[in-house]
């Protein structure tokens, strides 16, 4: 039974719920600290307490942190809107979150990542993860680093948006639909914090959480299909013509596209070789063919 507060940064999102809700489960007293804090459904409401809190506010990040044993950073941006940058939030905002633990005297820190998080990678998201995680090292360097691969469970925005294309009468592919992608099931994810916080030894360390296997886009699309019962020819559209297309999409007010979401599906999404994995964390990830009955609606309801 684990003791103490605990400070969820994100703790209302699609991950973060589910990690208030398990370490609420293992006897630690959650504090839900984002813009709107709510206790999340199904969590024990006598562990769980809220803190009004952006992670761009220095102020608020430390009164969030008071009192606390440990933090979890799981704030996460997709896609950038006016002043929420992948600067401001997945550097700035993981710096100022690491710093303020530091200067608590916060014992722990778990920080979320992503899967090939790099600063040279092309991609505008992936680089400022990498560079998050340098400031964050520099800050707290015994947190431990999660770096989920693609997250899918019920009412994840993944596979809704997959099951959102194949309503078209073709299915338009990114290139051939050859990327490769190791999807993590999201409440694996939220055991791999819950695990690292309770386990010393994690401290300082990062770990790459992919799914239970690797499929190609075009396989992830083809199991949706068969899911729903349907048959759809899938076109492979060149990559250049993707970015053509997002480049006059992010004129609009909330773009459905954008270039860096392109740069993102041009290039695979699996842990490497030699990475610690969830299995070093002592959890056996699951699949997305086994679970993919229970995030997606009955087949009647796409009908």
């Amino acid at each position: 039974m684990a003791e103490g507060r605990v400070t969820v940064f994100g703790g209302t999102g699609f991950l973060g719920r589910r990690v208030v809700r398990r370490l609420a489960g293992e006897g630690w007293l959650v504090r839900v600290a984002a813009r709107r804090p709510m206790v999340p459904a199904g969590a024990d409401r006598r562990r769980v307490e809220l803190a009004p809190a952006d992670i761009r506010d220095e102020a608020a990040v430390a009164a969030a942190l008071s009192g606390a044993a440990a933090a979890v950073n799981v704030v996460g941006l997709y896609v950038e809107r006016g002043d929420a940058t992948f600067q401001a939030v997945h550097v700035d905002g993981a710096a100022r979150v690491a710093e303020e633990a530091r200067k608590a005297g916060v014992q722990r820190l778990v920080h979320i990542s992503g899967i090939g998080s790099d600063p040279a990678s092309p991609s505008r998201y992936v680089a400022a993860r990498g560079r998050g995680e340098a400031v964050v090292r520099t800050e707290f360097p015994a947190a431990t680093l999660l770096r989920p691969s693609v997250l899918f469970g019920p009412d994840d925005a993944f596979l809704r948006n997959l099951a959102a294309i194949t309503r078209l009468p073709v299915v338009p592919l990114f290139g051939r639909g050859g990327t490769r992608l190791q999807p993590a099931y999201v409440d694996d994810v939220a055991t791999a914090f819950a695990r690292a916080l309770a386990a010393p030894a994690t401290a300082g360390q990062t770990y790459e959480l992919g799914g239970g296997t690797i499929h190609t886009y075009r396989e992830i699309l083809e199991r949706v299909l068969v899911h729903q019962g349907r048959w759809r020819p899938l076109l492979p559209v060149p990559f250049a013509a993707w970015h053509l297309l997002a480049a006059l999409a992010e004129r609009l007010a909330e773009p459905p596209l954008t270039r860096d979401q392109i740069t993102l599906m041009a290039a695979d999404h699996v842990v490497p070789p030699g990475a610690a994995t969830f299995q070093d964390l002592g959890i056996e990830p699951a699949s997305l063919a086994d679970q993919l009955a229970n995030c997606l609606p009955a087949p009647d309801a796409f009908r």
